[in-house]
């Protein structure tokens, strides 16, 4: 983790609300604090080398393998998201999406894949699908790529910023890959949730799943949408599984008929916490 990323995560939204001698006071305590920091930061993990020592991960259940990497989309989970100096080892409550995931995935974690995951942070869960799907190549693309602390010869990490249009464009579907599954977890902005369904449709393969995290975001939370907009994604699914049309100023016509003419089934499923809706394509 670079400065640069410690203030995003940490201090830019406080620099956003502060009074002119608290952003000060932010800015002098900045450096200090991330130096402070760095002999906790997560360390960066070869997973080529750790699966030598490993081997029965490959054949270990998707629950598993998120709480073994300590990913939020398991059933319980370390917060990772605090400063690392401040973290604590107690397990707490996570998404529990694994059943939901199992449900799609059992049948094809053998096959050889491309598997994309926006939003992709530490990459604890780009870990679990590194086991959980061992023939296939793991996408991981995050605004702040230098957090990733795992590699492997089966792992790309890149930068996207997925609230970009344009983003979305140069930095994912003009290198013209082709992915059969797809799992949004970045900013669940509604903006965000909207864009990065309907352009990436198009690079999902045939029969592929696309899916979205923290659906309900934009309804339940005011800072995933601040101009209180309508609709959100979520709207926006449960209108086409009901045969009623939509519109949204985030989509264009064309990637709109494409995904109408292109999606197969459309389930939302609720976690443990939050919901997740699940597409999969003809």
């Amino acid at each position: 983790m670079n400065i640069k990323t410690f203030y995003t995560i940490y201090y830019r939204h406080r620099i956003q609300k502060a009074n002119i001698l608290l952003k000060i006071y932010i800015l002098l305590i900045l450096p200090i604090r991330y130096l402070l920091n760095i002999p906790f930061l997560p360390k960066k993990i070869n997973l080529d080398e750790h699966s030598n020592s490993n081997v029965e991960l490959f054949k270990k259940d998707l629950d598993y393998l998120f709480e073994y990497f300590n990913s939020d989309k398991g059933n319980y989970y370390i917060n990772q998201y605090m400063q690392p100096i401040k973290k604590k080892n107690k397990r707490i409550d996570a998404h529990g999406y694994s059943k939901i995931y199992e449900r799609y995935f059992e049948k094809i974690r053998n096959a050889n894949l491309n598997v994309l995951e926006l939003g992709s942070f530490y990459g604890n869960a780009a870990g679990a699908f590194f086991y959980y799907f061992k023939n296939s190549n793991i996408y991981s693309g995050d605004i702040c790529p230098d957090l990733f602390r795992y590699k492997s010869q089966r792992l790309k990490n890149f930068y996207i910023n997925t609230s970009s249009e344009i983003s979305i464009k140069k930095d994912l579907i003009d290198n013209q890959r082709i992915f059969n599954v797809i799992i949004e977890d970045a900013s669940h902005t509604l903006k965000d949730q909207i864009i990065s369904l309907f352009m990436l449709f198009k690079i999902l393969s045939p029969k592929g799943i696309f899916i979205c995290e923290e659906l309900d975001f934009p309804e339940t939370r005011k800072d995933m949408n601040i101009n209180n907009e309508y609709p959100d994604l979520k709207n926006i699914l449960k209108a086409i599984k009901s045969n009623r049309d939509f519109n949204s100023k985030y989509i264009k016509e064309e990637d709109k008929k494409y995904f109408l003419d292109n999606f197969n089934t459309i389930e939302i499923f609720k976690g443990k916490i939050n919901e997740v809706a699940v597409i999969q394509k003809k």
